[in-house]
C-alpha cells in the first residue's frame, strides 16, 4: 500500500462508496420466515493490488438487510486490516509525525499508545488499532517485543491484542514463520 490513510480507518461511508454491495436470500436455520428476501449482504472492496484481489465480506444471518449491512462492513474493517498493509514508523526509524501517517493513524496510535490495549470487537477502533499494530509487527518480523515500546505497552498486551482476533493472530505467526521464527502461543 501506499503512504496514507488506511482503507480501514477511513470514516464508514467512504468504505461504503468504494464497495459493491451485492444482496441475495439464503438458506438454512430459521425455516421459512428466514430470508425470504434479499436480506443477505455481500461488500466487495478492490484492494487495488494485483496480488490481493478483492476482499468479500459476508453477513446473511440477520432477518433485515440494514443488519446485515452494517455486519458486513464490520467485518470488512477487520478483513481490510488483517489483508492490507501501510507504512509504519518501524521501517522508516523515522517518528510517527515525520513518516507521513495520516491525521487519523496519528491521532489513533497517540490515543492507544500506553492503554491496556484491551478492545472489544464492538469496539469501532479495534479493526483501525489492529492494523496499525499488525504494520509495525509486519516491520518488525513479528517481534512483539520490538513493537512494545513504540505504544509504551508490554509485549504480553499486544500479543493479548493481537490474539483476541484470531485471523490476525495466525498472519502474525506467518510472519514468524517467514522470518524463521517460533510461532506465538
Amino acid at each position: 500500500m501506499s503512504v496514507g490513510t488506511h482503507p480501514c480507518l477511513w470514516p464508514v461511508e467512504e468504505i461504503e462508496k468504494r464497495c459493491q454491495l451485492r444482496t441475495q436470500s439464503r438458506s438454512g436455520p430459521g425455516g421459512q420466515h428466514r430470508n425470504r428476501t434479499a436480506s443477505g449482504a455481500f461488500l466487495t472492496f478492490d484492494s487495488g493490488v494485483p496480488e490481493i484481489g478483492t476482499i468479500t465480506a459476508e453477513a446473511t444471518e440477520q432477518r433485515q438487510q440494514g443488519r446485515n449491512r452494517s455486519t458486513a462492513l464490520a467485518r470488512m474493517r477487520f478483513l481490510l486490516a488483517i489483508t492490507l498493509r501501510s507504512e509504519s514508523p518501524l521501517g522508516t526509524g523515522l517518528a510517527p509525525n515525520e513518516v507521513g501517517l495520516s491525521q487519523a493513524e496519528l491521532d489513533l496510535r497517540a490515543r492507544y499508545r500506553g492503554s491496556p490495549m484491551k478492545l472489544n470487537d464492538e469496539n469501532a477502533a479495534k479493526p483501525g488499532v489492529l492494523t496499525l499494530v499488525l504494520n509495525d509487527l509486519w516491520y518488525a518480523g513479528g517481534q512483539p517485543s520490538l513493537v512494545a515500546p513504540h505504544w509504551k505497552a508490554s509485549t504480553s498486551k499486544l500479543v493479548n491484542l493481537v490474539r483476541s482476533h484470531p485471523p490476525a493472530f495466525r498472519l502474525v505467526n506467518q510472519i514468524r514463520q517467514h522470518h524463521t521464527r517460533p510461532p506465538l502461543r
